[in-house]
């Protein structure tokens, strides 16, 4: 099961502080809890739906600056990898400057 995080307008999930290493993240801040990637399960690129692409005309309209998600498993600084890992979706938003938690699995 996963949770996705709340939707505010068109974006979702919360706004995270994010450390990236050469494959991707390499740990993160919920708050005042750091995060330690332990491993990089998947990445992959989305793109908006195409209901919330911009209504202007030409071919423009059809590029749609797209976000990388990294699917990770991490741990809250300070506790143990075996007992306390938890797998997280990481999302950078180049057009925003924004890295978001947008899903949580349990």
């Amino acid at each position: 099961m996963s949770r996705v995080l709340g939707e505010v307008g068109e974006r979702v999930g919360e706004e995270v502080r994010v450390e990236r290493g050469p494959l991707g993240p390499a740990q993160f801040w919920r708050g005042q809890w750091r995060y330690v990637v332990g491993e990089l399960l998947d990445s992959w690129v989305e793109t908006a739906p195409w209901w919330q692409r911009p209504a202007a005309g030409g071919a423009s309209a059809d590029l749609v600056a797209p976000r990388e998600v990294f699917r990770v498993e991490a741990v809250r600084a300070g506790r143990s990898r075996m007992s306390f890992a938890g797998v997280y979706d990481l999302s950078w938003d180049a057009a925003d400057n924004r890295w978001s938690l947008v899903r949580v699995h349990d």
